[in-house]
């Protein structure tokens, strides 16, 4: 029967990595030939010292080399895992930004908060596939079609100031190219510049079902930003949607690229005190940016790694300690066979 114990003197036969090994590659190379009939002087005078000792300095040379190659090696390995670990955790402290874009047939219907101060609004109406009818009466009261709210509250930033909103309720088929067309009017002649600010958030529904109307729009200021359309001028909107997924918070932002045209007023003269203001708002396209934060640092890729390194240097280790205890071996035996060559 096949024992264990056979299986590892088999295996210590063929392992050049275990002490046996070494003995017994030194003791064939000190096995005499019973049948050999050299004598002693010409074996004295073939293996005498200078031959003997070129030998202990070649093997221990061998040697030397062997370890200086293996503790290279394991600096190699040890450099290995400082950098797998650093690179793991600059990947984890890092994060790159995923872009997708995601196309829809209906934007939820945006929030349009304008601050036109002293002007009027004179109309807002819906228009769709991106065309506007030629003004009728500019300067007047128009009907309109658009869902407005107004809502007053104090600034954020300064509690003693109270600001009018005119939240409109924005474009949402972005398939038709719906969007919305205002018209305001100033009747002031004292300023050297004329704008209305405005700001948008995402939904319009999170005003009408907000409890307090007030704190909702000064958190929308807080948070948001601001943009002005000038008097005399068609401020042509074109809004994008961007969602940025974070770590542990979501926010959304607004994009948008505007196109200013002037306005040609042909009322009479005694009319053109009264500045005009005309804003169009209407979605880019219909694809909806979204950008994630994404962690690429693969723990079990960098942990792989470190295994291998591991075993590496075990290996190495494993192999220096034989190397040790084989060359105090060879150092005893030398010593043992000088002794046993001075007594004789």
């Amino acid at each position: 029967m096949f024992t264990w114990q056979q299986f590892n003197d088999d295996e210590d036969e063929d392992n050049p990595q275990s002490p046996g090994f070494f003995e017994d590659a030194i003791e064939e190379l000190e096995r005499e030939d019973p049948n050999d009939s050299i004598s002693q002087e010409d074996d004295f005078r073939v293996n005498g010292p200078p031959r003997r000792f070129s030998k202990i300095c070649l093997k221990n040379f061998f040697m030397v080399l062997l370890i200086f190659i293996y503790l290279l090696l394991t600096g190699v390995a040890v450099f290995l895992a400082y950098q797998t670990i650093s690179d793991f955790l600059e990947k984890l402290n890092h994060p790159v930004m995923s872009v997708t874009y995601k196309e829809v047939d209906v934007f939820s219907p945006p929030g349009i908060a304008l601050y036109p101060g002293k002007a009027q609004l004179l109309s807002c109406r819906h228009h769709y596939h991106d065309y506007i009818p030629p003004l009728v009466d500019p300067g007047k009261p128009q009907e309109g079609d658009c869902r407005i709210n107004d809502v007053t509250y104090f600034g954020p930033f300064t509690n003693q100031t109270e600001r009018r909103a005119v939240v409109v309720r924005g474009p949402s088929d972005v398939r038709k190219k719906e969007l919305i067309f205002m018209q305001f009017s100033l009747n002031e002649t004292e300023e050297d510049f004329s704008a209305i600010t405005y700001m948008l958030f995402s939904k319009f529904s999170d005003l009408t079902e907000s409890v307090n109307k007030s704190d909702f729009m000064r958190d929308c200021e807080r948070n948001y930003s601001m943009w002005t359309f000038s008097g005399g001028f068609r401020t042509w909107v074109k809004m994008s949607l961007v969602r940025t997924s974070g770590k542990s918070n979501e926010a959304v932002e607004f994009r948008q690229e505007s196109a200013v045209v002037k306005f040609n007023d042909k009322r009479p003269e005694s009319e053109r005190n009264n500045q005009l203001f005309f804003a169009v708002f209407e979605w880019r396209d219909a694809f909806m940016q979204d950008i994630r934060l994404i962690v690429t640092a693969n723990p079990w890729n960098s942990v792989a790694i470190l295994c291998g390194v591991f075993m590496a240097l075990f290996k190495a280790a494993n192999f220096a300690k034989l190397t040790i205890q084989w060359i105090i071996k060879m150092r005893k035996r030398h010593l043992r066979n000088k002794t046993r060559n001075q007594i004789k």
